[in-house]
């Protein structure tokens, strides 16, 4: 064979290796997985960006509404208060049947629905005279926050997110504290450019929420493909305090700690929100300085942005056991700092020590609840056991403010229900510790029969 030839024949294999790895190279690309964005983690944004509107824009800055509406029309603080009565009420009630509404409408529906409540309600708030109108406005917050904030998040990771559920709700609920602070900056100078600056600041709310309302309805979905086969099954690790399958909702209903729980959600609710809700007013009482007050508020506010990623995180690590009773003894803890606090420098160190310990303690109002219900019950029956727990929860909110007030009346200082509600919620921490033993017996047998 002439070197030619060979020269050929070489040139022809080397084309067919070439022809043979490109078409290999073809293949493995064509059998490589493309790596996408988990879905999850959108939904998790929109839930962030959810609470950090609704909760943020609408319910965390409100206060500073109340000096300028009343002072504006001239309505009795008393009687313009009474619009968070019927906003917890009603926020309460639908609670009561929120899982229920999942089931029937779906996720996108009542999210959609909430925030066309809130946009009507903000609307209300910034043109109404009538106080009677201003009610109807508290009543429909209390349905746009129902179906845009704590709920519906939690309903969202359970269903998206299969392990450190804990930590994740513990992000997106600590989106509420952010959105405060942006949204304080945001509308205060508004509201205190004139007259009827707050009807000019509930309108850019009402453009925010409009905005953010079409971006959940877009890209929310139900739930993941696989969504029944989310659950742990046998290969998987189980997280500490992780998911379970659970039991039917009316086997829930039967639980002898069912009652048990459901009185530890409400006294929860009523001693830590009918405390921090006159924590300000006390210091103030006390004499301290206006400076000092502000301060100590700002670092409770940080400290509160924190807490409730860290319970999340405690959660998944040691359980609901633990984190429940470190958040109710530090609680316990606070409420006994805040009696004590006085116009001297033991008392400014106390008034410090309330504003931190009291901020790790109200993860308990929020990602307690959520984590409670799963924790207790279980997946199955999660959406309608959540509703329950959060109508109890709002209901000890509604009522805790007035135990608390009537206390004042009463005995003409906060200290003595401050102490009293610290030894309560000590009471309802030791309750738990029974209830969670039960549930955990519970779990144990549900899962061995369904191996």
């Amino acid at each position: 064979m002439s070197s030619k030839q060979k020269r050929k024949q070489q040139s022809r294999a080397y084309a067919r290796s070439r022809r043979h790895s490109t078409y290999e190279r073809q293949v493995q690309l064509a059998h490589t997985p493309e790596k996408k964005l988990e879905y999850k983690w959108i939904i998790m944004a929109i839930s962030f960006l959810m609470l950090f509107t609704c909760l943020g824009f609408c319910s965390s800055n409100k206060g500073l509404y109340l000096g300028a509406i009343t002072e504006t029309l001239g309505i009795e603080r008393s009687l313009f208060s009474l619009n968070d009565t019927f906003r917890f009420g009603i926020s309460a009630l639908v609670n009561l049947f929120f899982g229920a509404l999942v089931a029937k409408f779906g996720v996108r529906k009542l999210v959609g629905f909430g925030f066309a409540s809130l946009i009507a309600s903000v609307c209300i708030y910034a043109y109404a005279t009538n106080i009677f109108v201003f009610y109807l406005g508290g009543s429909l917050l209390g349905i746009g926050l129902a179906f845009t904030t704590t709920a519906m998040a939690s309903i969202l990771v359970k269903r998206w997110f299969t392990g450190n559920t804990g930590t994740v709700l513990g992000v997106v609920l600590a989106a509420n504290g952010l959105g405060g602070a942006v949204a304080a900056q945001i509308v205060t100078p508004i509201i205190y450019s004139g007259a009827y600056g707050y009807r000019r600041a509930y309108t850019l709310v009402a453009i925010i929420l409009a905005a953010v309302g079409v971006l959940a309805v877009i890209f929310l979905r139900e739930k993941p493909k696989n969504h029944q086969g989310a659950l742990i099954t046998k290969s998987q690790k189980k997280p500490r305090g992780g998911g379970w399958t659970g039991m039917p909702f009316r086997d829930c209903l039967r639980r002898p700690y069912f009652i048990p729980s459901c009185i530890g959600i409400f006294l929860t609710g009523m001693v830590l929100s009918g405390i921090n809700g006159v924590g300000s007013t006390h210091l103030k009482d006390t004499g301290l300085a206006t400076g000092f007050v502000s301060n100590a508020l700002s670092i409770h506010s940080l400290v509160l942005l924190v807490a409730k990623m860290l319970a999340g995180v405690l959660y998944d690590r040691k359980g609901l056991r633990v984190m429940l009773t470190l958040c109710n003894g530090v609680g316990a803890l606070s409420m006994v700092c805040l009696a004590l606090v006085d116009n001297t420098t033991l008392g400014l160190y106390l008034a410090m020590i309330w504003a931190v310990t009291s901020s790790l303690s109200l993860p308990m109002e929020t990602i307690g609840v959520t984590l409670v219900a799963g924790d207790l019950y279980g997946n199955m029956a999660f959406d309608r056991m959540l509703g329950i727990m959060l109508a109890l929860n709002h209901a000890g909110y509604a009522v805790g403010a007035l135990v608390v007030n009537a206390f004042f009346d009463l005995l003409g200082s906060y200290r003595y229900v401050m102490m009293g509600f610290g030894v309560l919620l000590l009471a309802v921490t030791v309750m738990y510790q029974f209830i969670i033993s039960g549930a955990h017996k519970d779990r144990v047998a549900v899962e061995k029969t369904q191996k």
